[in-house]
């Protein structure tokens, strides 16, 4: 593992996104980078990820920002970048706007106005767990790789990068050694959607660069995404790549990443029984610093206490017992 050693000048980013309250898994990565970062005297922007339109809902984000301050997290206001604290995507996208037309102007992106049906018919071999429908190269319009002009052009279209063949290899601070080829696993992915949006891609290589970001900590599952990212910055002549520190998710007993189907591990159902903040902290605790075992602990007591190069590198289950000890410290 790559041990980061204190800078005053990084920056990393607690981003989530408001499809809806935080659960134990993305806070756990929410309170590891807040103590990453804290420890280390990097700066930490928030940022308020809501580009899943369709998904997003009504007043989360508020709800979100409560949560976080209740475990204990806080943030600094931005330096660089627009003054917005916390910088919420959707509020203005011009700036997602200005890098398309640097991408469309340069042969990078092109208009695709298929459908999945289509897409799907085409592809030949899709991944198994794949998130998104591969879309392969044969698919290209005959001009893809000229000159466009973003503004002229159709609306009614997705927008797609050329995605150049061979593998994006870097460094993971925290699973090492790393290469994906995503004109393999996703092919020319969207980066400007049909309801006249950036795509996560584009919205979050955009904000990483205008907001300073160069430490990034997430889940592993976002482990290829980090090539994809690497490829855009590179076709829209960002200079430095941010190190990044993808962490093992959090599963259910199945063997399967926490979600509803393993019953309601949201921090607002254990606030509102009564839980406090500190067994929350205590239960991440037990999952990410060697010997602990549960004990309520607070932020800063978690922040002195971890350490990035001995926390365990397997996936952590959450089980029947650590929701059943949760709630054993429920304050009557």
């Amino acid at each position: 593992m790559s041990v980061p050693t204190p800078n005053r000048h990084h920056t990393t980013r607690l981003a989530p996104s408001p499809t809806g309250a935080l659960h134990l898994g993305n806070a756990r990565t929410f309170l590891i980078t807040w103590a990453m970062a804290r420890s280390l005297g990097w700066r930490i922007i928030l940022r308020i990820e809501d580009m899943d339109t369709p998904r997003i809902k009504a007043d989360a984000a508020s709800g979100l920002i409560e949560t976080l301050r209740w475990l204990g997290l806080d943030w600094d206001p931005p330096e660089v970048g627009p003054p917005d604290n916390p910088l919420v995507q959707s509020a203005d996208l011009d700036p997602y706007r200005a890098a398309l037309r640097t991408l469309a102007a340069k042969g990078h992106a092109y208009p695709c106005d298929l459908t999945r049906t289509q897409i799907e018919a085409a592809a030949s071999a899709p991944q198994e767990g794949a998130h998104e429908t591969p879309f392969p190269a044969a698919l290209r319009p005959a001009t893809a790789g000229q000159s466009y002009d973003f503004d002229a052009s159709p609306k009614q279209a997705n927008w797609r990068l050329l995605c150049p063949a061979g593998e994006v290899r870097f460094t993971d601070g925290f699973s090492g050694p790393k290469a994906f080829d995503p004109s393999r696993i996703v092919g020319d992915f969207v980066l400007w959607t049909k309801r006249d949006q950036p795509s996560y891609q584009l919205a979050v290589v955009v904000d990483d660069e205008r907001q300073g970001v160069d430490q990034i900590i997430r889940g592993d599952d976002l482990l290829d995404s980090t090539a994809r990212q690497m490829l855009l910055r590179r076709a829209l002549g960002h200079q430095n790549e941010p190190a990044h520190w993808h962490l093992p998710l959090v599963i259910g007993t199945d063997g399967r990443r926490l979600a509803k189907r393993h019953g309601d591990t949201r921090i607002d159902t254990y606030r509102q029984a009564g839980v406090p903040a500190e067994a929350v902290v205590g239960l991440m605790a037990a999952w990410s610093i060697p010997g602990a075992a549960r004990s309520p602990m607070n932020a800063r007591e978690f922040m002195d206490r971890f350490d990035p190069a001995t926390m365990p590198r397997g996936e952590v289950t959450f089980t029947s017992e650590d929701d059943a000890w949760l709630r054993s410290q429920a304050r009557r």
